[in-house]
């Protein structure tokens, strides 16, 4: 707890500056891994197989989208041929679901962030910007055990893996930047708007069914289209398909773009919640 300790008090004035984030970060990297490796411990401990479900759960669920999309539904993806692509199907789908749980598992949380961490609050100086940081890294934790549950797969389908799977981790940042920046700004917001919970929820749910998680693009109507196009996962579903699945390079220039968008309002969310961290030990 020495990064803790050296922490600036939560209760005074904080600077709210992207270097001052940036420092923030460095000053306590040590306790951001240590307590995300807790965090992700600790969602299996007293189960049998402990940290090992978090292997068998996408296995278990590639498995059943599989079967379902395959036997039952007998699906097509769009643009996919030959005797393989019913079983690719569940892979392509697979792709969206994983970016749709990184993005849902952080946001979900977000609100309950800092009440269900009352005593940082109240009792010890906290860093407590980094509290969406530590979730964040649990919630990549379980997509990169799920991208590799879906690169073995993906392996055992066609016998090979694309190369540009190596883009990956490029696709997802502007995610993960946009994502930490909403749960800064939900963190704060549920301290003193306890709705701020049930309404995320409905709005994830939402966001799943208009993204082409299950569906692709080119299925959606062209009048319907900027709705889909709209929502923030649409874009990052189809690159991560792009580099995983079809063996095409990202789309540079949108993912600087989308990239420069993610960073200001990671930024703003980093400040809203550096302005009103003072008040939560009032509210709480």
């Amino acid at each position: 707890m020495n990064d803790a300790s050296t922490a600036i008090n939560p209760h005074a004035a904080q600077l709210v500056s992207p270097v001052a984030l940036i420092k923030s970060l460095w000053r306590n990297r040590q306790l951001i891994a240590q307590m995300t490796k807790r965090e992700v411990v600790g969602r299996y401990k007293g189960s049998a197989m402990g940290l090992a479900w978090s292997f068998f759960n996408p296995v278990f669920m590639l498995i059943v989208y599989t079967f379902v999309f395959s036997e039952i539904f007998k699906s097509r993806w769009g643009g996919v041929g030959g005797d393989d692509s019913k079983t690719q199907f569940a892979v392509v789908l697979f792709v969206g679901m994983i970016v749709l749980s990184l993005f849902s598992e952080v946001v979900n949380r977000a609100p309950s962030l800092i009440l269900a961490n009352v005593n940082y609050v109240k009792k010890v100086v906290f860093p407590l910007e980094i509290l969406p940081i530590i979730t964040m890294g649990a919630a990549l934790f379980h997509s990169l055990v799920s991208l590799c549950v879906l690169l073995a797969a993906f392996a055992l389908f066609n016998g090979y893996l694309q190369w540009t799977a190596v883009f990956t981790p490029l696709v997802l940042l502007p995610l993960v930047i946009l994502t930490t920046g909403l749960a800064w700004i939900l963190a704060s917001i549920g301290v003193f708007l306890r709705d701020v919970g049930q309404t995320i929820s409905i709005i994830t749910t939402v966001l799943m069914f208009l993204s082409p998680v299950f569906y692709p693009i080119t299925a959606v109507p062209e009048r319907f289209r900027a709705v889909i196009m709209a929502n923030p996962l649409t874009f990052i579903i189809e690159q991560a398909r792009e580099v995983l699945i079809w063996g095409h390079l990202p789309n540079w220039a949108g993912l600087g773009v989308y990239t420069l968008a993610a960073t200001i309002i990671a930024w703003a969310g980093f400040a809203l919640f550096q302005k009103t961290r003072k008040g939560f030990a009032d509210v709480l």
